[in-house]
Order: C-alpha cells, then structure tokens, then sequence
C-alpha cells in the first residue's frame, strides 16, 4: 500500500463525527496525529481542513488561475484523491483472494465436517446442549449494545470470516455462514426493536410499526427457513426385495375435471409403462367432468374409469370416492398432465417396504414446459423457476425432521393410514399438505425421494399462474385457522416449525406491499419511520441483508438466484394479500379452482388487468423518486443521507416493479406438444431398404429433430420409421421430413395408433433417465450477476411496456372517428 492510498484510507476515517473518533484505539489516534503533523493540518477537528491539506499536498496541484481552467483543476484533485481509494478497494480484495487461492479448502473442509460428526455423534449430550448454548449465546451477542466503531470491527471480522468460509464444501461450513447470518440479522432486529421506535407523530408510529413488524415476519421466515433447510437428508432410493411376489399392489389414480383429452392421454399411456407387475397395478382414470370420449378413451386404453354422482370437495371428493372402488396396498396419485418415468415404483416403493411407518413418500413436482416467468422473460432452464427451491431443497430439509409434505401428485399413499385419517382431506382447498399433517398428528412417517420421476406442464399464462398461488396461499390459511400445527398433539417441535414456516410463507403479501412503499413515506411526506442516522442504519442493515444473501447463495444457489425471491413476492403479494387475511378470518369462504392446463398463446400480448396493481405501484414509487432528488437538490441538504438511502431503496423496488410488469407480456406459446430433450441413439429406416444411424436432439408428441453423422440431403416429405430404443427392443415409427440442413433432420410423426403412441411415450417422457441432466444448462449462483438480471429484466419491462403503450394509444387515435367542424 502506497503513501497515497494509507492517506485515502486515514481521509476516509477522519471524516467521521468527532465523538466517533474520541472512540478510537489509541494506536489510530496516534496515526491521525502524525498525519496532521506531515500536512501541517492547523485545526484537526474540522475535516474541511484535511480535504484541503491532503488534496493540494501533491505539488502538482495548484489552484486555477482563470475560470476555464477549474474544471481540469477538479478533475485532477478528484483523481488523486480517489484513484488510492478505488485502487484499494479493488486491491485489497484481490490481495485476499489471492491468499486464499492457497488454501486446499476441499480438504480443510472435510476435515471440519469429520471432527464435527464425530464430537456429534460420540457425545450425546453435546447434541443435546448445541441448541440451547446456541439460542443463549446468539441473543447475548444480538443484544449487547457497541459503539459504532465496535460494531464495524465486529461486522468486519463476521463478512472476513464469511469469505472465507464460503470457499469450503460441505455442510459444516454452510451452518458457520447460516450462524453469522443469524448473528447479524439478529442484532439488527435488537437494534430495530429497542433503538428506532421512539418516533413522533400519529402516522410515523402507525407507519413504523408496519415497518418494523414486516421486518420481523421477513426475520422468522429466514430463520425457520434455515432450520429447514441448513441439512437437507438427501435421501437415496431402497433396493427393491428380490423376490417379485412380496412387492405390494398398487393403484394408480388420475383425476380430471376441465383438462383436454391430449393432456390426459400421455400421462395415462406413461402410467402404462411403469415397470411394475401387471398382475399388481391398476390404472383409473377418475373423470370429474364425465366426459364420454374419456370414457372410450379408458375402454381402448385397458384402464379403469370412474366417475362420482357429484363434484363435492373437489379433487379431495374424486380421490376419496376411488379409495372406497379400489383395494391396492398402496395409492400412486398422479394429476392428469404429469407423466411417470417407468421406474417410478421401482425407485419409491422400496421406503415403503423398508420403514413400515413409512405413510406417504413424495417426489419433486418437474415441469417440461416453461411457466410465465420462464417464458415471458425468456429465461427457461437458466434460472431456477419459482418452484424449484421447494422441491429442490426444502422438502429434502423437511424430510430430515420426519415433516415432508404431501403435494398432491407424484407421490405414493399407504391405503391403511390414509383410511385412518378419513382419506384425502376436506376441510381446506389444499387437501395435500392437510392430509399429510394429520397424518403426521397420528405419528406417522413420511419421505422425500428428490428424484424426477414425473414430469407436467406448468401453467401457460401468468393469470392461471396468480390463480394457482392463491388457491395455496388461501388453503394453507386455512389450515393455520382451523388446524393450527404450532398447537394439537401428535407433533414433535421441529415439525410444527416446519409446518408453521409452510404456512407463514404465504403471509409475505402485506409485508412486501409494505417494502414496496415504505420510502415514500419520507419522500413525499418527510415522515421519519425509523429513529436513527443514515450512517447508524447503512451499519445494522447492510450487514444484514448481506450475510443474508450469502446464506442464501451457499444454501439455494442451485435452486433460487440472488434476488429472484423478492421478484416472485413481488408479482403475487397484491394478489395473495387479500385471500390470506380473508382467510384467517373466514376459513371457510372460499373455493376450488382448478389449473388450466394445456392451452396455447396464439399472440403476444400485455395482460393489462394483472399488471394494473404493478403500474400504479411504479407510477407512485417513479414520483417519489422524482420528489427525492429534488429533496436531495433542493430541500433537504441537512438530511441528505436519509435521501440517498430512500432514493436506493425506492430505485430497487421500480427493478423489481419493473421486471414484474415484464411477466405481464404475454409471450406466443404455438406448440401444442411441448418438446423435451432427448439425446438417444436412433436408426432412420427407409422405404428403398437404406438405412442411417444418428442421434436424437430433442423430440414431442408430434415429432423429432434428429442428428445425422453423414451429410444427407432429404426431400421435403420423404416417408421413412425412426427405431427408438424402448429400453427392452427398439420400436419403430412412422415419419415424413419436414425439415433438412446442416446434418440436422426434422421429422413429423404419421397418425399413430393407441399402442404406438404408448411405445413411443415409453421411449421419451417415460424413459428412467429422461429428467436427469435437465439442470445441466443452468448457471451457478451469483448475486452480483443475479443482481444485474435483475436490473436488466427491470429495464426490459419498463421498456416493454411503453412500446406497447404507445402502440395501444396510436391504435385507438387511428380509431377515433374525424367530426366535421359544422357538425360541432
């Protein structure tokens, strides 16, 4: 480090308030005192004087004799000044890195993670005093009061050490990162809570209030959220029993109502497929809609059908009157648009047959076609989709403390705890997670098996989207009135938290409406909502939101990006804030809607009554910022701290209002089979008796684009049969070229019979191995980098939507009827 820059650095120190600096160690005050000795500084205590003493103590730099040579004159004080500070900033990382580049952290990371398991698992009471000690020692250190130089010192040493934790694998080192996040986000909820209320006015208190108590909601989930999710069991599949005659029945159940016959059709031609005894499956086809080509359907597909006198309690009512048709020891529930890989009972039935307290088994819910996020921000299979984390990680964490959830699909039911519960539930419209809690109240277990062996279609429009999540949000509502887990018997502590974060999550709708618009309470009405300085703030808060996106980052990178939970909230917390409040206070209002599925988007086009709430949000929080800078340049020069951070805060909800309103255009959606990757060794068969070996891209319902290894060219139409491996011999189809170029073939398939069609399932969606590299195109996490998606989706949307403002503007201008003046 250079002379300038131990200058830059001591600047930077110096400018603080003088009763800061009477803090400091001695040996800082010795070092201010021989730098105001080398400047000739005559009056220390004013940092005016060192700004001066420090600019012109570089000889080069002289004050301007004529006007137009000021600006060069700033220009060059502004450089030597602040180049050793950026050069600082910049190297002094990168000297740290550097020095940690040397350190083998896989192995020191192993390491700890070995000493760790073996002090947990030969002393008993240590596992049982870790807790406590823990809950003891995070609130003395969250509640202990520093002085401002105290707590950078400490927050310095937490982000030291959270860089460099943050470099070792394992589990172990992701508990140190979720501690210091604990640790700091405590002190700053301490600090929130016993030093920032104290505010006047009827309005700052009502409105602070709000504040702080959408803090503390967003503080309880991030905590029960690292509880669920710190040690994820990672639960491997049991081995089958050799002996075939010993493995349970199985009843596969398919409920519809509204769907299409094309949606239902493959997910019951793929249950088909499951390699399972025949002699012990048994497929239904329960048709809520009562539909007679469903009824045909089922007779030439060798199916059972049922149908039920009425439509009472929905999906839950379906479910429970094929339990009281059927006699299988186990119950596999599929919803009609997922389809099973054929080793779906191979991989799952083994828990049930290894743990007999083993109630219910669950799978990951795996979409192959993109959701409006996905697709209307063009981000498919890079950036985790909003379910991700849940079945990715979460479930996988409740599965640790016997609390995974039952999801309504792909899963497995044992008949007799379900019969003993009164089967499916019907109290609440999310019959799935309320069956699994009574079955858990009676003592049962449950698993999670996070392995894709099902995969559906997401929702095609963000409408059907927002209506989906309201049906959750208001059903676990429901639950937490009627059948609260934190009360009632049967739960051990750890479930009920699961259960009660479950629950809470879907609460976020007010405190981020809250976060949305807490700034312009000071930007238009100069109304203070929390009693602190801007420095005291940047201080606590920082350091919290920080340490919390590096939890986050290390625990969910793989399944959520930085930053992207904020944009979801943000697109669905209008919408779910009304039927969870509702919903607290009439449980039973209310019903179920069932989930379009299947549908086509044949035009772009912007959903103007969704993005309504997202526009006058923007409009108000764009005003603000207007009404900032003027503060900022015009009103409030002796508050200018607390306009900036206001100012931050309001530009980074217009990002995420932005992005928002970009989700509400409406990209095309054309293909009526979705296509799917499928990289599999193929034979092109022709009618002259040539045959061409080559690989499969990708491939739907409807077709195939094919790799050639030899550089053929094919007429358009060219009749041929594609032979696919189907896991035992290779089938065949018939096909026509609809596409050539460049090695690369694409093929339609010819009308194919029930049975070829049900082959040709078992060679693609319903393949053991089909959704397994699905992740292989997504980026890793990085919160800079998600930061900066972030912004640009925002940008994007903003952009996106004047345009078509404009456009739906000069429309309507072109529209309006000419009046002839005489007419007037």
């Amino acid at each position: 480090m250079d002379r300038r820059s131990l200058l830059a650095w001591l600047l930077a120190l110096l400018l603080l308030p003088p009763a800061q600096r009477r803090a400091w160690p001695r040996w800082l005050q010795y070092a201010a005192a021989w730098l105001a000795r080398a400047l000739a500084v005559t009056d220390p205590a004013r940092p005016g004087v060192w700004i001066e003493a420090l600019i012109f103590a570089n000889p080069a730099l002289r004050l301007p004799s004529r006007a137009a040579e000021w600006p060069g004159a700033l220009a060059a004080a502004l450089r030597w000044t602040l180049a050793p500070l950026l050069r600082v900033a910049v190297a002094g990382p990168n000297w740290i890195t550097r020095r940690l580049d040397r350190v083998d952290f896989v192995r020191q990371g192993q390491r700890i993670d070995g000493l760790a398991d073996q002090l947990t698992q030969r002393s008993r009471w240590l596992r049982a005093a870790l807790l406590p000690v823990a809950a003891a020692l995070l609130l003395v250190s969250a509640s202990t009061p520093v002085e401002p130089m105290q707590q950078f010192l400490f927050l310095f040493l937490c982000w030291s050490t959270a860089m460099l934790v943050r470099r070792m694998p394992g589990d172990l080192p992701s508990l140190i990162l979720v501690a210091l996040s604990t640790l700091v986000s405590g002190r700053y909820i301490w600090w929130r809570l016993t030093q920032t209320l104290d505010v006047e006015g009827t309005a700052s208190q009502v409105l602070s209030a709000g504040l702080v108590a959408a803090e503390c909601y967003t503080w309880t989930v991030m905590v029960l959220g690292y509880v669920q999710s710190a040690w994820p069991l990672r639960r491997a599949p049991a081995l089958m029993p050799p002996d075939i005659s010993s493995w349970p029945s199985v009843d596969i159940f398919i409920p519809t109502y509204n769907e299409p016959l094309k949606v239902v059709q493959p997910t019951v031609l793929a249950a088909q497929s499951i390699d399972w005894p025949a002699d012990k499956l048994k497929i239904y086809l329960l048709d809520d809609g009562r539909r007679t080509e469903f009824r045909n359907f089922a007779e030439r597909a060798g199916v059972e059908y049922k149908i039920r006198p009425d439509n009472f309690h929905a999906k839950a009512g379906n479910l429970n009157h094929a339990l009281q048709h059927s006699s299988g020891d186990i119950i596999a529930i599929f919803d009609c648009d997922h389809l099973p890989t054929r080793s779906f009972l191979q991989m799952t039935v083994g828990w049930m047959l290894r743990d007999r307290n083993c109630a219910m088994l669950q799978t990951p819910h795996h979409f192959f076609s993109p959701d409006p996020f996905e697709r209307n921000l063009h981000m498919f299979r890079r950036v985790p989709n909003e379910g991700t984390l849940f079945y990715g990680l979460m479930q996988d964490g409740n599965d640790l403390w016997n609390a995974t959830f039952f999801c309504g699909s792909c899963a497995l039911i044992r008949r007799g705890p379900l019969m003993e519960v009164g089967g499916i539930a019907v109290e609440t419209v999310t019959e799935d997670a309320h069956t699994a809690l009574k079955l858990h109240r009676l003592g049962y277990g449950t698993a999670y098996l996070n392995l894709r062996q099902a995969a559906g279609l997401a929702t095609e429009s963000l409408s059907a989207h927002v209506g989906q999540r309201i049906r959750w949000a208001r059903g676990m509502a429901q639950i937490f009135r009627v059948d609260n887990p934190l009360f009632g018997r049967g739960l051990h502590a750890l479930q009920r938290l699961c259960y009660f974060n479950a629950m809470l999550h879907f609460f976020y709708g007010l405190p981020r409406l809250v976060f949305l618009t807490a700034p312009l309470a000071y930007l238009f009405f100069e109304i203070h909502i929390i009693t602190a300085q801007a420095g005291m703030l940047a201080l606590y808060a920082l350091p919290h939101l920080v340490h919390a996106q590096l939890a986050n980052s290390r625990l969910q990178g793989r399944y959520r990006h930085s930053f992207w939970a904020e944009a979801y909230e943000t697109v669905l917390a209008w919408y779910i804030a009304r039927p969870t409040l509702f919903a607290l206070i009439a449980p039973k209002i209310g019903k179920f809607n069932v989930t379009a599925k299947g549908g086509l988007v044949e035009r772009e086009y912007f959903d103007w009554e969704i993005a309504r709430p997202f526009l006058v949000l923007a409009t108000i929080n764009l005003v603000g910022l207007g009404v900032g800078l003027l503060r900022l340049t015009v009103w409030n020069h002796n508050e200018s701290g607390t306009v900036l951070m206001n100012l931050a805060w309001t530009i980074y909800n217009l990002i995420l209002l932005g992005a928002a309103i970009g989700v509400c255009r409406e990209a095309r959606q054309m293909r009526s089979e979705h296509r799917i990757p499928l990289q599999v060794e193929a034979e092109l068969r022709f009618e002259d008796g040539h045959r061409i070996q080559c690989r499969t891209r990708d491939g739907s319902i409807s077709g195939l684009s094919i790799e050639c290894a030899v550089d053929a060219d094919f007429e358009l139409d060219t009749p041929l049969t594609v032979m696919l491996d189907g896991g035992d011999r290779m089938h065949g189809f018939p096909a026509r070229v609809v596409g050539c170029g460049d090695g690369k073939l694409g093929l339609r398939f010819e009308p194919l019979s029930l049975d070829q069609e049900r082959k040709l399932i078992q060679c693609s969606f319903a393949r053991a191995d089909a959704w397994v590299s699905w992740d292989d195109k997504a980026a890793p996490d990085r919160p800079l980098s998600s930061l900066r998606e972030i912004v640009s989706y925002g940008i994007e949307g903003y952009r996106h939507f004047v345009g078509t403002a404009l456009q739906a503007l000069l429309a309507r201008w072109r529209r309006v009827p000419v009046i002839a003046a005489g007419n007037v």
